[in-house]
């Protein structure tokens, strides 16, 4: 088990210029998932104004940090899920620069594909783009499907099954039961509690982002690293503390800085939601996550909150659901296998042509 320590990191990246590139661009893609990813926590907290986007952000990014912390505690499984999804060991004398070459050039086309996301206002999934650039990178380099390791790649097709069902069906029946139980109470002291009860929402959800989407950017991390040292195998790191608060840090700056557009479109377009029903949605999309996170089966808290909202949207009606922004996103999760994929691979092609 390798320890990476911050002294020991600094050195490296002063050392090594192209792992210097590699971490610039991994943050780049971490604050790019700040832009993309994390304004869905927060997002129906904010659209029912139970709390300003300014606290709320502050709100995400300490909440982020803790969920990275406490999930890496409990279960890892999730960071070493990415590192290990994918070959980059191409096994000749410049098996090295060839892998680091490539983790660039997916995490560029990572970067392309969110970044045209975002400015459409569609919150693509930052996870499924990074399976998608990683995994188009290495058939790239490895001129195959060899490029795959099936058996931590089948953990994604688990993901995208459980996010869709157990997100939306979780929204629907939590609604049911607060509904429930709240029948024959007076509404203008329910409404009261549930405000306060979405930003507690809105700190689970975002606990919840940070041990699932800041696990899967540590993993990335360690594997530039590992690369940069020559090492493109299977080994296993300690995730340090000081590597998940620069996680949390660059996140929070990407949703301060252009979070807002992802919020409008989950938080108050997509389907109108009362407190309560926000609170529901929050409480659906935290517990999917948590049930994935602590299985180990990466999965998209972008999907996961955006079905629980539908979930909760289907207890009124289904018209009530903006079919318009639900066919955008849903259009959107589908191809971004695909495209973020070829772009990856295209990157891959690119880079070496340039490396010579």
């Amino acid at each position: 088990m390798t320890e990476i320590t911050f002294s020991w990191f600094i050195a490296q990246i002063f050392s090594s210029p192209i792992l210097a590139l590699t971490v610039l661009l991994t943050l780049g893609v971490i604050f790019v998932n700040g832009w993309t990813d994390a304004p869905n926590a927060i997002a129906t907290c904010i659209s029912t104004r139970a709390i300003r986007p300014r606290a709320a952000i502050i709100m995400s990014a300490v909440f982020n940090f803790l969920g990275v912390l406490v999930m890496t505690l409990v279960n890892s499984t999730v960071a070493m899920t990415i590192k290990n999804m994918v070959n980059f060991d191409t096994g000749g004398a410049e098996a090295s620069s060839d892998a680091i070459t490539a983790l660039c050039a997916a995490l560029f086309a990572i970067i392309l594909w969110a970044v045209a996301a975002w400015w459409f206002g569609i919150p693509t999934s930052e996870s499924h783009a990074l399976i998608a650039g990683l995994s188009g990178a290495a058939i790239a380099l490895q001129g195959g499907l060899s490029g795959i390791n099936s058996s931590e790649w089948i953990k994604v097709i688990y993901g995208l099954l459980l996010s869709t069902f157990l997100g939306f069906g979780s929204g629907f029946v939590i609604t049911k039961i607060v509904a429930l139980i709240c029948r024959n109470m007076d509404r203008r002291k329910t409404t009261g509690f549930f405000e306060g009860a979405q930003i507690f929402g809105g700190a689970a959800m975002s606990f919840m982002h940070g041990a699932q989407d800041g696990q899967k950017f540590m993993g990335v991390l360690i594997l530039g690293v590992f690369m940069a040292n020559g090492s493109t195998g299977e080994a296993s790191a300690t995730l340090p503390i000081w590597m998940m608060l620069l996680c949390s840090v660059v996140m929070a700056l990407g949703t301060s800085i252009g979070g807002y557009r992802i919020i409008k479109a989950v938080g108050m377009d997509m389907v109108k939601l009362a407190p309560y029903q926000a609170f529901s949605a929050d409480l659906a999309g935290a517990l999917s996550l948590l049930l994935a996170s602590v299985f180990g089966i990466p999965v998209s808290t972008t999907h996961m909150k955006t079905t629980a909202i539908m979930g909760v949207g289907a207890t009124k009606r289904l018209s009530a659901i903006n079919l318009r922004v639900v066919r955008d996103m849903v259009l959107t999760w589908i191809l971004t296998f695909p495209g973020c994929g070829l772009i990856g691979y295209a990157m891959v092609k690119l880079f070496m042509f340039i490396r010579g």
